[in-house]
């Protein structure tokens, strides 16, 4: 159902009704003052985050770069690494500590998060092991002792502290074991011809260090990250038999592929059309590997990323095309080489409706998100059929090898969309979710729209059934329910009755009502546009974003941050007079008005006339900066047959009973 030509349509994800629904007070003329009085902002302009919402003049960003080489054992399901980091200080401070985060310790058995979410993480393990910590100088190490705490570790630094511009290597040994098949966030997962892999949050990785905070070392309790960016230089020894797929760009092809692999992944670099890099046939020839005994060890690299995965299996099909994006280095000093779209799944994935379009539903978001809002920086986007997480991480997710249908293309599109919320634009996730959940959804919907003419259109959320398929009707239950947090509410704080509905729904369809009842899409889409790319590889807080859409868009929007991020408020218009001037349709018809809700959207007043035709006038915010009743004339003409707010229904507007009013005369 259409809701006229601008409007995207978004479907509430467990929207479900809510108990405690209880109707706001009917505000009065002296309410509207607090409506839009000014907004005040959890973070205020400085030299670091500017009163336009751009970084200052003297933002700084501290960097962390890795070198990592992983080993699976896949008797034990363990694996083991030593990582190499180098930690750059750019802030002013000086820094006598580090912290670090181990986020496979949430799987101990008395972890803070096996209180807090225990449903997350059914399967417990020792987390992660610290063989040993050291400084690396001049080719020296140095012990250090961790202070370990849940899944944080905290490096005390000897001697002088790390003064700004400076560095400092730090070498860590670890290892852990695996922990079944849980949510994709490293798993190992049987399936019929092996085990798959999904190897995420696997090494010890650098908490942020900012100018909000100083170090945010909030614990993980299942739920999002916040990263530094840098260079990834990694590699994993596996199985000769395993087929290996990760972040970033494969450096050693020759060494780990076939040369039918690497011709036919030659191929795909060319294809528009998705080509095999691995057949059925091939998961079970032992001859379409390089080698038959012993192990194998894939080198990747990534630039400028906060964060790398990969999965590994000895059951993967191996599918690819090309992305139709200019090519780009791989790596320094290599030339640069064409991006592929990428999907690896087992056998029981293979299906015309299921993942034998994984594929082709890759190319199509990378391509799409790229052209409508910022271009994707890195080699390979790569789909994984696995447990079926439905998680994200830099060039590569993990869903489902059971996913079909339109449950297949819009859990793909929706990860992928990950890579520009938050990979590319590195929010705080661990704090402000609808920046990462909600921002995504928002353009995920669009893309649904985009593919094949709509063909997986309107975009519903697969966990979830949808309700009416109309969001101004399926947000209502959300918006009037006392106990729903607010979208201000820290990640962590929201319960998960209300995740879904408030993080992922309510956040998108905030965005859609200011693309398309607000802003425009001509507004919106450029300053959004330019939001991702001063804040591309760094870290804005909501107050950068509320602050830049203002100054970009050239509007002031203070009103509806407060109503739709900082409290649950909606508008609720009625029509309360429909009447000739003077009795004389000649003379003209006046309509009065009265706000009966707290957010104050733009709303259109249609007159329809008796001839079948009809006049609309837009009524904005500012109508009802001292008033709470507001009267509309419209010129003469036709006799009026009815008066109409909200004709296309695209408001939240809960008491839909007067917003239609029959002419007396009739």
């Amino acid at each position: 159902m259409a809701y006229g030509k601008l409007m995207v349509i978004l479907t509430c994800a467990g929207c479900c009704a809510i108990d405690g629904a209880q109707a706001a007070p009917v505000p009065t003329a002296m309410d509207m003052r607090r409506v839009f009085t000014p907004q005040p902002l959890p973070d205020p302009p400085n030299r670091y985050n500017s009163g336009s919402g751009l970084p200052g003049p003297d933002y700084w960003q501290n960097r962390a770069d890795y070198v990592i080489h992983a080993h699976i054992d896949t008797p034990t399901h363990a694996l083991s690494g030593e990582e190499t980091l180098i930690y750059t200080n750019n802030s002013p401070d000086s820094l006598d500590t580090l912290w670090l985060q181990l986020d496979q310790n949430i799987y101990r058995p008395h972890s803070r998060a096996g209180f807090a979410n225990p449903e997350r993480h059914p399967n417990t393990t020792d987390g992660m092991e610290i063989d040993s910590v050291a400084i690396v100088h001049h080719g020296h190490e140095t012990p250090l002792r961790p202070r370990i705490s849940d899944t944080r570790m905290q490096l005390a630094l000897p001697g002088a502290p790390l003064s700004h511009g400076q560095k400092v290597q730090i070498r860590i040994r670890w290892h852990y074991i695996i922990p079944g098949p849980w949510g994709g966030r490293t798993a190992v997962t049987p399936a019929r011809d092996g085990e798959i892999y999904e190897i995420a949050q696997w090494y010890p990785r650098m908490c942020v260090y900012d100018s909000h905070r100083g170090w945010d070392t909030l614990p993980y309790l299942g739920q999002e990250f916040y990263l530094e960016y840098g260079n990834f230089d990694y590699s994993v020894t596996v199985p000769w038999n395993f087929t290996v797929v990760g972040s970033g760009a494969l450096l050693n092809p020759a060494q780990v592929l076939t040369r039918t692999e690497r011709a036919r992944l030659a191929q795909a670099a060319r294809s528009d059309r998705t080509v095999m890099i691995r057949t059925e046939h091939d998961v079970t020839d032992p001859t379409s590997h390089v080698a038959r005994m012993g192990e194998k060890t894939w080198r990747f690299y990534m630039e400028n990323t906060r964060d790398v995965s990969f999965a590994a299996s000895p059951t993967f099909l191996w599918d690819a095309a090309r992305i139709d994006l200019p090519p780009v280095r791989p790596a320094p000093g290599m030339k640069p080489v064409p991006r592929l779209a990428m999907s690896v799944y087992p056998r029981e994935g293979i299906g015309p409706q299921a993942w034998d379009r994984s594929t082709e539903y890759v190319r199509h978001a990378i391509e799409y998100f790229s052209r409508q809002w910022f271009s994707y920086p890195w080699p390979n986007a790569i789909n994984v059929g696995g447990h079926g997480a439905g998680m994200e991480y830099p060039g590569i997710v993990f869903d489902g090898w059971e996913d079909r249908n339109d449950t297949l293309f819009w859990i793909t599109t929706h990860e992928l969309g990950h890579g520009w919320f938050p990979m590319i634009v590195g929010s705080n996730e661990r704090r402000d979710a609808f920046m990462d959940e909600g921002f995504n959804t928002f353009i995920d919907a669009y893309a649904s729209q985009h593919f094949n003419h709509g063909e997986y259109a309107p975009k519903h959320d697969a966990e979830f059934a949808p309700l009416t398929g109309r969001p101004a009707d399926d947000i209502i239950p959300v918006l009037k329910d006392p106990q729903a947090p607010t979208l201000m509410t820290p990640a962590e704080l929201v319960p998960e009755k209300y995740r879904h509905p408030v993080t992922y729904f309510k956040s998108a369809y905030g965005l859609v009502l200011l693309r398309e009842q607000i802003l425009g899409p001509e507004r919106f889409d450029t300053a959004f546009r330019r939001y991702i790319q001063a804040w591309a590889y760094h870290h804005p807080t909501p107050s950068d974003f509320f602050r830049l859409m203002e100054s970009e868009a050239g509007e002031d929007l203070g009103w509806f941050w407060r109503g739709w991020y900082f409290e649950n408020d909606w508008p609720d218009y009625a029509l309360s007079r429909l009447s000739y001037i003077n009795n004389d349709a000649r003379q003209g018809t006046q309509v009065s008005i009265k706000a009966k809700g707290r957010l104050m959207l733009p709303v259109t007043l249609r007159l329809a006339y008796s001839d079948g035709t009809h006049a609309d006038q837009v009524i904005p915010p500012e109508s009802w900066h001292l008033a709470d009743n507001i009267t509309v004339a419209f010129p003469g003409g036709p006799t009026v047959d009815r008066a109409i707010l909200d004709p296309e229904h695209v408001l939240p507007d809960p008491d839909r009973s007067d917003n239609i009013r029959l002419m007396k005369s009739r």
